[in-house]
């Protein structure tokens, strides 16, 4: 059986320790009879950097890699790990891999990914372009997973080293919601309703959800302020339940929370599968009114920080990342 290696940045060292005990555990429960998904075995990379600050990186090991299924776990929530990031995945696909997979549940530039004045930068399409210059590893294009990108768009901008695959966390809130009563699923703008309103339509009896749709209106009193108005279905005393892909400063989804309570809505709720919420922006959300706001560790620096605060909740991607690697 082949060698599973996984490697990983350092934001991502819980999230590629929980994959290691899931591993472990998901093989420990195997049927008796049944061939066990083979072992991922924790690679090391030494991350440092000279005095200039540029990275000083060592793959501890590389012999190994050569045959070996390989996975790299990323995470590019900050603009100055991608180069160094880059360095190693140019790196490992080019040490001859039996296969090679790269893992980046949060694609950060995804809503750069058009341009509406001449001038502006689609900086989606440049993130894509230095991912494509990874040379083919293993028997072709190498896989890229992301999780839940903001347009789908993104994946026309990928050259043929590169092969996109979309994953989304939202199954996540299906488990968590599906024994509550009176839930109604608000989507905070049409862009949320046509990526996610696949995934909550009826399916049978017991996944059945109200759906309510809201849009941004010019405030009648103050034309330069835009105010989110309800465009379709009804809060009154249900458990809203808002979803989008990602939280960046909040200040949408929390006016959309207000708007649902005055409503009456019963109680308001919100997941987002990225919550990025850079410069602290998260601490809005601590007296917002939410019950809960439920986010990924797929932005770990970010999930680290809210881990343990009313309202927040984390939930773990580590299962779906696991069916990734496995090809599930």
């Amino acid at each position: 059986m082949r060698r599973r290696i996984l490697l990983h940045c350092q934001n991502m060292t819980g999230v590629a320790r929980a994959l290691v005990a899931h591993s472990n555990q998901q093989r420990r429960a195997t049927a008796v009879g049944c061939e066990p998904d083979p072992l991922i075995e924790l690679g090391v990379i030494k991350w440092g950097r000279f005095r200039d600050g540029y990275p000083d990186i060592l793959i501890d090991s590389l012999d190994h890699m050569i045959g070996a299924d390989v996975v790299f776990l990323a995470a590019f929530d900050k603009p100055e790990v991608i180069f160094e990031q880059m360095s190693v995945i140019y790196a490992l696909a080019e040490f001859c891999p039996h296969s090679f997979k790269i893992l980046l549940p949060y694609f950060p530039t995804g809503t750069m990914e058009r341009v509406d004045t001449e001038g502006q930068v689609a900086t989606a399409a440049t993130l894509a372009q230095m991912l494509s210059a990874v040379a083919p590893a293993g028997h072709g294009p190498v896989p890229l997973y992301i999780w839940d990108i903001h347009t789908l768009q993104n994946r026309h901008y990928f050259g043929p080293n590169i092969t996109p695959r979309f994953k989304t966390g939202m199954h996540l809130l299906q488990n968590l919601i599906r024994s509550l009563p009176e839930v109604a699923i608000c989507f905070p703008d049409y862009g949320a309703w046509n990526r996610f309103k696949v995934m909550f339509t009826r399916r049978d009896p017991q996944t059945y959800w109200d759906f309510i749709i809201c849009r941004k209106a010019r405030d009648p009193n103050d034309k330069d302020r835009r105010m989110v108005v309800i465009e379709e279905g009804d809060p009154r005393n249900k458990h809203v339940i808002m979803i989008d892909d990602l939280i960046h400063t909040g200040f949408t989804l929390i006016e959309c929370g207000k708007v649902m309570r005055a409503a009456g809505a019963a109680s308001v709720s919100l997941f987002a599968t990225h919550g990025v919420m850079e410069n602290e922006s998260w601490k809005r959300f601590l007296d917002a009114g939410f019950e809960h706001v439920w986010i990924t560790d797929s932005c770990p620096m970010t999930a680290q920080e809210v881990a343990g605060r009313d309202p927040f909740e984390v939930i773990s991607l580590v299962p779906s990342i696991y069916d990734a690697i496995f090809d599930r």
